[in-house]
């Protein structure tokens, strides 16, 4: 069995771009009708006196037009028009991200989990008796006033939750102390301006055992905010009421930057915190005169304007791509 192959010869020579050598190439050794795939194929088809001769003879040819394919490839790749300029500056491969919003609250949840801290979760749909009566809040608080209070419509008794809080109330009957626990998510209440959203996010976090103290508070809430925002920020401790602790503190960090001349001031508030109310700790069936220990409540947003320097609260909800791809 004899071939002549001296086309093929010919239209390498001749060929001028890639796209040449690759259909010359598929003619010759394409899977399904590359003749000289069929030629090799067909050599079991052949007399036992003419298989050794056969398959020599296609397989010098094969490894010949293999060469020369390559070298005229290698020939064609510097002045080829088809050839490919790797100097192009090539459109850049657009990737998302995560929002800033739930990535901060991850890196929330890692910053704690090293310090020893379990995370919950609970529903966003909040009973009062969850949301103000177990927090030692009273009917006449203002936090359950129209003006902050999502009440739900045709549900009894059943609120948006204003803080993260009934997730503590939810841990501390479902654990027995000593514990240490974080709980982040979205809280619903009727503000808006700069600094406030009807809708924003918190991270509160409780920690209960036998001695427990506000050194114990401000040593974790100092480490892990620093360590969230990424440098040395000062923090201030006022006193400050909250129904749920006592004594009650109000943590404030120093605006930072271009900010420091901002509507609220030198400082920023970051949230409450203080030592748990006795009458918390008996509304869950932990005895205050065995255990004690702090709550902290601080929004999201707040210390992720410190970080990245960002006057006005809204630019993480309004989607514009512009601020998103900042960060």
């Amino acid at each position: 069995m004899s071939f002549t192959w001296s086309d093929f010869e010919q239209k390498i020579t001749a060929a001028t771009t890639s796209t040449d050598l690759e259909i010359i190439e598929h003619e010759l050794f394409g899977r399904k009708a590359g003749l000289l795939t069929e030629a090799l194929k067909g050599i079991k088809d052949l007399p036992a006196i003419e298989k050794k001769d056969a398959a020599k003879e296609l397989n010098i040819m094969k490894k010949k037009f293999t060469e020369m394919i390559a070298a005229k490839r290698t020939e064609l790749g510097g002045g080829s028009i088809d050839a490919i300029d790797v100097t192009l500056d090539l459109p850049k491969k657009q990737r998302g991200h995560h929002h800033l919003i739930p990535e901060f609250m991850r890196q929330i949840e890692e910053v704690f989990g090293r310090m020893g801290f379990d995370v919950a979760y609970g529903p966003e749909m909040e009973t009062e008796e969850l949301n103000f009566n177990k927090l030692n809040i009273p009917d006449d608080h203002p936090a359950r006033d129209g003006q902050d209070t999502f009440w739900i419509k045709g549900v009894e008794n059943t609120v948006l939750r204003t803080h993260t809080s009934p997730v503590q109330i939810r841990y501390m009957q479902e654990h027995k102390p000593p514990f240490r626990m974080i709980c982040p998510g979205k809280v619903y209440r009727k503000d808006s301006d700069a600094t406030h959203s009807p809708m924003f996010h918190q991270f509160e976090g409780l920690m209960i055992g036998k001695d427990i103290n506000l050194a114990n508070l401000k040593a974790v809430l100092v480490t892990a905010l620093r360590e969230l925002i990424g440098r040395d920020v000062e923090f201030r401790f006022r006193t400050g009421y909250f129904p749920f602790v006592e004594p009650g503190m109000e943590m404030d960090m120093m605006w930072q930057g271009d900010l420091e001349d901002s509507r609220e001031g030198k400082w920023l508030e970051m949230g409450g915190c203080g030592m748990v109310h006795p009458n918390v700790l008996r509304n869950v069936d932990i005895d205050p005169d065995e255990w004690q220990g702090f709550a902290f409540g601080f929004g999201v947003e707040r210390p992720m304007m410190i970080k990245h320097q960002i006057p006005d609260l809204r630019a993480f909800y309004e989607g514009d791509l512009r601020f998103l791809r900042q960060f």
